[in-house]
């Protein structure tokens, strides 16, 4: 980092990236010398006695000899040019860019010799005595220069950078309509690539669209910020690094025991004062139906060798051919998806009523059941599980939001706003609702989903409430980025959001991940180690967890004059006019409970505390108007335990708490940051949820009972 220039252009690599595929091929050319040398010592003497070609073969075997020699000597100058200075001192490497000129300079003679190699070995215009050992080794090696030779090429193909031009960069940061130019033309890359990427999706009306605002997205987020791949990777090694070096600083400021006060472990007391239909019990029996729609992959997932088999007696086979009970769209002929849903909902087929399994952009999964146990009527949306889904997500711009009841200035995620139009459409086309209303008029309506079907859930709420006003919505592991703040608020009156531990999609925002991409740039620019050092402290990392002398030994103070002069940002680029705002200051110096109000430039956006360390809308180029979790939000998070604890427990194999896990009500100001943590993918999982939600309510029975039993024996 940054990229570096090399015939006139960027590529897509750093002068620093070159440590462990320099390494490889050391070892893969060290073993290859050897084996050669030991063929030049045993057959050198054997091609005095061929009959033609015996000065090819002697030219072939000491060449061989010779250019792997200067090539291992290259690339050990290589590595260790390489393994120089910190993520951001490119001067340390400057001699990088021509060694690796020279290097693919010797392709030439290299590929000439494999050239000779292969006429000895596999023709017979070269006629010598045929040695076993020599022939073996030799076949074997012109293969394996041969695939060497093509993974090299692939590899510098794959590193060429499509707008790497110098003279194009330089032109951007430069001149301002150059700069979008290069946007633009960035985006229809990104485009170009969805496309043949995933060619196998369905194209429709929506697939054009859904392509180009990823595109976007993708062009938008690092633009004018000179990062290559694998910084991304020692971007987040460090930013986990950098944030648990901040919760440090808070524990040891107490600064987390005002967070902490308003935490409780025991279910009724976090639920006082709330309404009735807010329990955690029928949450977790709605849960259980959303995770029910995610159909028979989900189940051969949690159970991969028995989940077909707890399928088979819910099959209803010849399904093509044959009279179906309940309405289903688009199942296979055994009806896969509906068996999955029965076996995990525990369900009878004649109490769902509608099953759609259509899945293209913007179209989503769902189904409609009669719920005897809670009195209701259903709705479980899926979430995220195809690639189609994950395009509904990544079309994140806002659209407004044009349903009865809300302000006239409120806007939501496009994405699932489409979803959730398709599913009403879908719904008055088969007239689901008012069927069973016919038969239970006395029923409650529910809306419910994981992930992409929760935020789905509670934009649909709005367009049926109208019709249901008493309709409720239960939406667990809710994408942050879903609705604006009044719209938000105004879900609370139907919605019960529920979010466990360090959810990274409860606090996936656009804006979020452009304060992340500004406090990777950050600490790539204030680490002081070699990337190669921080791939290897991230191995150990994820083994061992990060030590507490790496929370300092990272890292380096830097000046403003520094960071403006970084070869990593442009003139034009928004980071660079954070880190201008913030005076030079690193962000991890600055904690994230002060914080500073600010009005937002947007009109009818309500004002929103920031860090102080940049301008929340001067900086944006994506977003426009931030979006917020809707709902009562219930976050449950697992107790940390101190050093203390976890030796007590060590030593009396027992649990010293009586509860693992506590709850609070958050509010959607609490998923303002995007942290790196251990299980912010984990902690996404449906069924990781579901055992949350069931520990939880597991726990209040065992303290229950241990209540009552005390009371019997007094």
């Amino acid at each position: 980092m940054p990229s570096m220039q090399m015939f006139g252009r960027r590529w897509l690599a750093g002068t620093d990236d070159l440590v462990f595929p320099g390494l490889l091929e050391l070892l893969m050319r060290g073993i290859w010398l050897t084996l050669m040398s030991c063929v030049l010592c045993r057959y050198y003497q054997w091609t005095f006695k061929c009959l033609t070609g015996g000065l090819l073969v002697r030219i072939y075997l000491i060449g061989i000899v010779v250019m792997h020699s200067i090539i291992i000597l290259l690339v050990m100058v290589l590595v260790n040019r390489s393994a120089q200075g910190a993520i951001y001192d490119t001067k340390a490497r400057r001699v990088v860019p021509r060694l690796l000129v020279a290097k693919i300079l010797l392709l030439l003679p290299e590929i000439a010799l494999n050239v000779l190699g292969t006429i000895w070995t596999y023709t017979n215009c070269i006629q010598c005595d045929n040695e076993h050992f020599t022939s073996t080794v030799v076949e074997i090696g012109v293969l394996f220069n041969w695939v060497m030779l093509g993974g090299l090429i692939f590899v510098l193909a794959m590193v060429l950078d499509p707008v790497g031009s110098l003279k194009l960069q330089e032109g951007a940061n430069s001149n301002i309509d150059a700069d979008m130019l290069l946007h633009r033309k960035v985006t229809r890359i990104w485009v170009r690539r969805f496309r043949w990427f995933f060619c196998w999706l369905i194209r429709d009306e929506h697939s054009h669209e859904a392509f180009s605002q990823a595109a976007g997205l993708m062009s938008s987020m690092f633009r004018n910020t000179d990062i290559v791949p694998s910084d991304f990777i020692a971007g987040f090694v460090l930013l986990r690094v950098k944030q648990k070096r901040e919760s440090r600083e808070q524990r040891r400021l107490a600064l987390l025991a005002e967070q902490r006060y308003n935490c409780t472990s025991i279910v009724n007391e976090c639920f006082t004062g709330k309404p009735n239909w807010m329990c955690l019990k029928k949450a977790r029996h709605y849960l259980q139906l959303s995770v029910a729609i995610y159909g028979w992959p989900f189940l051969i997932y949690r159970y991969c060798i028995t989940g077909l088999f707890k399928m088979m007696p819910k099959f209803f086979c010849c399904a093509c051919f044959r009279t179906k009970p309940t309405v289903v769209k688009e199942d296979n002929c055994c009806l896969c998806n509906f068996a999955a849903i029965r076996y995990m909902s525990k369900l009878h087929s004649k109490d769902i009523l509608f099953a759609s399994f259509v899945n293209h952009i913007f179209e989503l999964p769902f189904f409609v059941t009669v719920d005897h146990e809670t009195s209701s009527i259903v709705i479980a949306i899926r979430g995220s599980l195809s690639m189609r889904d994950i395009f509904t997500d990544l079309t994140a711009i806002v659209e407004k939001l044009d349903a009865c009841g809300v302000p006239p200035d409120s806007y939501a995620h496009k994405g699932m706003l489409c979803s959730a139009k398709y599913i009403k459409k879908e719904l008055e086309d088969h007239n689901v609702i008012e069927k069973a209303y016919t038969n239970f008029p006395e029923y409650n309506l529910v809306i419910t989903g994981h992930s992409l079907g929760a935020g789905t859930a509670v934009l649909l709420a709005f367009y049926m409430r109208p019709l249901y006003p008493n309709l409720k919505v239960y939406a667990f592991a809710t994408p942050a980025g879903l609705l604006s703040r009044e719209a938000a608020r105004i879900a609370e009156e139907f919605t019960l959001s529920i979010g466990v531990g360090d959810d990274m999609v409860m606090h996936m925002t656009i804006d979020n991940v452009e304060d992340l991409r500004t406090n990777m740039v950050q600490v790539l620019q204030s680490c002081r180690l070699p990337k190669y050092r921080v791939f290897l402290n991230g191995f150990g990392y994820a083994l061992f967890g990060v030590p507490s002398r790496d929370l300092e030994s990272t890292w380096r103070h830097r000046t403003t004059s520094e960071m403006r002069n970084s070869p990593l940002l442009s003139m034009h680029s928004p980071v660079l006019s954070m880190i201008t705002q913030n005076d030079g200051f690193p962000t991890d110096t600055i904690s994230n409970h002060h914080l500073v109000p600010t009005t937002s430039s947007y009109p009818n956006e309500q004002p929103i505390s920031i860090s102080p360390t940049y301008n929340e809308f001067a900086v944006r180029r994506y977003s426009k108007i931030r979006l917020y979790t809707p709902g009562h939000i219930l976050h449950i998070t697992k107790k940390k335990k101190s050093k203390e604890q976890k030796k007590a427990d060590k030593k009396s194999g027992t649990n010293s708490n009586e509860y693992n896990y506590e709850m609070r009500w958050a509010t959607p100001e609490d998923f303002k940051e995007l942290r790196v943590m251990p299980r912010m993918l984990l902690d996404h999982l449906p069924e990781n949820v579901l055992k949350t939600l069931d520990n939880v309510l597991e726990e209040q029975r065992t303290e229950i009972g241990f209540d009552l039993a005390q009371l019997t024996m007094i």
